[in-house]
């Protein structure tokens, strides 16, 4: 069995997926690189082939019809014959130094009959046209270096999200959990970051920044246009984040605290893209959106209506929007996306 499948969704790849493959390859017969071409109608198809051909046993060519980025994810996954799973994008790219810890620690934790559900890492936003690096980093939240549980987290602080450059989980603790990503929409790593925590009882967090993020690429679907063109989409995931899991019914508490402030921020990212778009027919997906979570667990409601960021999203008013809308570009800043 390989140590770790690594997932590399693609679509018009060509320009930039060889430095992506290029970095994952030092694995070597350790790990296996699925390269899904997810319908390209670029040279993507023939570089997939081409490095099955140079790199059998580690790589492997996968194509599929258009389906999405959340479909690619699951064609890793159900192709998948790695103990880990992880997902990297066709325009991002590891860490060499970081990479080698991560193979040492995951083989030492199956050598010892430890291997865990989910192992922690950094990841660094990569502004290439400014030259700007943005180190996002956990050890504010877990223990390094240790085995732990959600009982164990040092802080639940709002805002330090796992996200899925961040997470390599244990493959067939994902299929347990059911996992399966919706075709045809943008931002379902959300949900791959947010549905399978539940199941994971055991996380190990490696303090090295492994995964490198491209950021700023036009067209680039956290770009701020882009999000706002794309509102129905984070809507749908949004939708589908409020009816996954009754958190309430997640007795540790550490894990039900995590996950609550996640959905307050993914719900406060859907409205600020409400109020960046100034459209009325925006605005009134928005308060749809919060009455449905209303409507559906007043609790939930009351967490994420009145929580620290959640509170501040939903001032009254154009004056509150404006409000708003300065502290979701503050926190851009502080978190170094867009």
């Amino acid at each position: 069995m390989k140590l770790i499948s690594f997932a590399v969704p693609c679509y018009n790849s060509s320009e930039y997926m060889t430095k992506c493959i290029e970095s994952i390859l030092p694995g070597g017969d350790d790990i296996e690189i699925l390269i899904v071409d997810d319908g390209s109608t670029d040279r993507t198809a023939q570089i997939a082939d081409a490095y099955e051909e140079k790199y059998p046993g580690i790589c492997r060519a996968i194509h599929q019809e258009n389906g999405g980025h959340g479909e690619a994810v699951n064609t890793g996954l159900k192709n998948a014959t790695g103990l880990y799973y992880k997902v990297v994008d066709s325009d991002d790219w590891l860490d060499y130094d970081a990479y080698m810890d991560v193979l040492r620690t995951l083989k030492r934790l199956v050598a010892e009959g430890t291997p865990v559900d989910m192992l922690l890492t950094n990841y660094v936003y990569e502004k290439v046209y400014t030259g700007h690096q943005r180190r996002m980093v956990y050890r504010y939240l877990f223990p390094e270096n240790t085995l732990c549980g959600w009982e164990d987290m040092k802080h639940n602080i709002k805002g330090f999200t796992i996200l899925m450059h961040s997470v390599i989980y244990r493959t067939e603790m994902l299929r347990e959990c059911g996992l399966k990503l919706p075709k045809h929409t943008f931002y379902v790593d959300n949900l791959f970051v947010y549905e399978p925590l539940p199941y994971v009882k055991t996380i190990y967090y490696l303090d090295v920044d492994f995964y490198r993020y491209f950021i700023g690429r036009a067209g680039q679907s956290v770009a701020e246009q882009t999000m706002i063109k794309r509102i129905d989409q984070q809507l749908r995931v949004n939708y589908r984040m409020v009816d996954a899991i009754d958190l309430w019914s997640i007795e540790e508490e550490h894990l039900r605290k995590y996950m609550l402030g996640y959905l307050e921020m993914i719900t406060v990212v859907s409205t600020s893209i409400g109020y960046l778009s100034k459209t009325q027919e925006n605005l009134d997906k928005i308060q749809k959106l919060w009455d449905y979570i209303k409507e559906k667990d007043a609790r939930t409601y009351h967490e994420l209506r009145f929580g620290l960021f959640g509170g501040a999203m939903r001032l009254p008013g154009r004056v509150g929007r404006g409000i708003s809308l300065r502290l979701y570009h503050i926190s851009q800043k502080f978190m170094g996306f867009n």
